[in-house]
């Protein structure tokens, strides 16, 4: 007999609730084979088991279990499967404040009927009560996609709203919104974060008029067809190559504090912020310092597309050393964003402006902006901090060795 654990599907990762199994108590598995959909802190995936044999669930759809603690067993051949389902006794169970809202016990008869959705779809239907045995899949072999859930004709499916749960104050109504499993867990470590790390900020004003002049060459280039299958870097990826270059010359930028010791890595791994709905998901790009600029351009746009559409998934999630957060299209000339534990710093950029610039002695308009670079203390000192963030602006001003 051997046991199926609750698997680190994160470097942050520690709890993951059951999605869907993908298998049902009783059935033979064998090695490699899809067995369930398990949702993390920051997305949902399907986990193949490791060992062949009969399957006995232990953690039932919908429950969240401590990573490290048996979900299921492996029967060999002449052991017999229990025939009810239970909990893990070791299971922790999340603080009721954290719990995500439990979907509806089926009966066993329903198990035949368990209708195939994806993990977004669900999560979708879930928010807006909406019943997916009433709606009619189009993704592959008849699996219902968010596209179905959203579509004119689910809304039949969905029960009248209840009464929101307001009081009426001299604020007005007031309606208590719960928080979904990813925003938990931002609010969790943002607040960790501003609890442990001793932070201090360096900002730096950025001349970008030879940034502005290379994309306008980039983006010439492409249109005059010898790049047409190229994508025009963005500022955003300039500034991604210029800092994974910078950190390779400052690897303590590059490194972690946890449990007392400084931790450096040989690998430059570049989480870049994405928005997506109600939450903040930060996807690496790995090796940013060893990739070209049209690599990493193509790399982040893949990336930013798939957060938005609910498909990235927890290992590109993972792994960053170092974090990029741009607020600058939103007008944002300037902003200090919150460390990512156990990263040493976390740089962040406003946007690109005209502004007043003395040179040689003139005032000229220049095209600049304002880089943010904000550190823990314990693993960078102001000096070589310093260091880096000059390296960043030095890179952005001269940005031929970006395109090497």
């Amino acid at each position: 007999m051997g046991e199926i654990v609750m698997p680190r599907l994160s470097d942050t990762m520690e709890e993951g609730t059951i999605l869907r199994w993908l298998k049902k108590d009783g059935d033979t598995v064998a090695r490699g084979e899809e067995l369930v959909e398990i949702e993390t802190d920051k997305a949902a995936m399907i986990y193949e088991s490791d060992l062949q044999g009969t399957l006995e669930i232990l953690a039932s759809e919908g429950q969240t279990v401590t990573v490290g603690v048996a979900i299921a067993r492996i029967l060999g051949p002449g052991e017999s499967a229990q025939a009810a389902v239970q909990a893990p006794p070791a299971s922790v169970p999340a603080p009721a404040a954290r719990a995500p809202q439990q979907p509806p016990a089926r009966a066993a008869g329903e198990e035949q009927d368990r209708v195939r959705a994806s993990p977004l779809a669900r999560r979708v239907a879930q928010e807006g009560g909406i019943d997916l045995h009433g709606i009619t899949g189009s993704g592959p072999g008849g699996r219902i996609v968010k596209a179905d859930v959203l579509s004119p004709s689910s809304a039949a499916a969905a029960p009248a709203p209840a009464a929101p749960d307001a009081v009426a104050t001299a604020k007005g109504q007031s309606t208590a919104v719960e928080l979904n499993r990813t925003q938990q867990t931002v609010a969790r470590r943002m607040a960790e974060a501003k609890a442990t790390i001793p932070e201090f900020t360096l900002q730096i004003d950025v001349d970008m008029h030879e940034c502005v002049e290379l994309r306008t060459e980039l983006k010439r280039i492409a249109a005059s067809g010898a790049g047409q299958a190229a994508r025009t870097p963005t500022y955003n990826d300039m500034i991604v190559k210029a800092a994974a270059l910078a950190l390779r010359e400052h690897p303590r930028g590059n490194g972690s504090y946890r449990d007392g010791k400084l931790t450096l890595y040989s690998r430059v791994n570049i989480g870049v912020a994405v928005a997506a709905e109600n939450a903040l998901v930060v996807p690496t790009v790995f090796d940013a310092d060893e990739k070209s600029l049209g690599e990493i351009s193509r790399e982040t746009r893949e990336l930013a597309e798939r957060v938005r559409a609910g498909t990235i998934t927890p290992p590109e999630l993972g792994g960053g050393t170092f974090t990029v957060s741009n607020l600058g299209m939103y007008g944002i000339s300037s902003f200090t964003a919150i460390i990512n534990p156990p990263q040493a710093a976390i740089l962040s950029v406003g946007a690109l402006q005209e502004r007043p610039w003395v040179q040689d002695g003139a005032v000229v308009a220049r095209h600049a902006m304002t880089l943010t670079l904000a550190c823990d203390h314990r693993i960078l000192y102001g000096a070589e901090a310093a260091q880096l963030l000059a390296r960043v602006r030095e890179l952005l001003e001269s940005p031929a060795a970006l395109t090497l």
